[in-house]
């Protein structure tokens, strides 16, 4: 049995993982998610309490469903005067509670176009290609590798200018999951090997590029 959300946070991170946000709403604790560490592991608590809940039902096509689920929820003219007579209130939250619990990796994860970068140093020796498909990120360099005890670090700039790390190239190549939006800037810096250890680029920013549509 799941326990209520604590605090406003706790409740964010519960609306979250069962998909009850709207769009902005979803993008802004996504980029939370992906950022806040105290507020990422609200969501993966709240994931390992909910996932019993999809362990009742049978794996289905979500897309098999989706007519069954749009005729209860948007039904025929003629069926809506008539609904209240013989579908109960609680029978209608069992209903849409199903639906959520079904559907809810379909919830969470609203369609995204493909975004992409290049990030071309000043004398044009390292070249990044980026590409976010709306989960994965995925970049390669072509160029020189960082000099011995240095590590190039790849980070994300949103509005606030507040730089946020993506990680380490380690042979050229980074892979990881994110939440990255268009018009967000990606950069890469020179730093000590292993990395930052302010939080923030301390060697030089090689190389910056704005994130759009591809």
């Amino acid at each position: 049995m799941t326990t209520a959300p604590k605090d406003d946070d706790d409740l964010l991170a519960a609306e979250y993982v069962l998909g009850l946000l709207g769009r902005e709403e979803w993008r802004a604790a996504d980029q939370r998610a992906a950022t806040d560490g105290a507020f990422a592991a609200r969501v993966r608590a709240w994931e390992v309490r909910l996932a019993p809940l999809n362990a009742e039902f049978p794996e289905l096509s979500a897309p098999n469903l989706l007519p069954q689920i749009e005729a209860r929820l948007f039904p025929a003219p003629t069926r809506r005067r008539n609904l209240w007579r013989w579908l109960g209130a609680g029978s209608l939250v069992g209903a849409l509670a199903l639906g959520l619990v079904v559907l809810s990796p379909v919830l969470r994860t609203p369609p995204a176009p493909l975004l992409t970068a290049e990030l071309v140093a000043e004398d044009r020796a390292l070249v990044l290609a980026a590409r976010f498909d709306g989960t994965q990120l995925s970049l390669n360099a072509e160029g020189p590798p960082a000099g011995e005890g240095q590590d190039y670090e790849l980070w994300v700039i949103g509005a606030d200018g507040v730089p946020s790390s993506l990680g380490l190239l380690q042979d050229g190549v980074l892979t990881r999951e994110a939440a990255l939006q268009a018009g967000q800037v990606l950069a890469v810096s020179l730093e000590p090997a292993g990395g930052s250890t302010t939080g923030a680029p301390t060697g030089p920013v090689l190389a910056t590029a704005e994130l759009r549509g591809g």
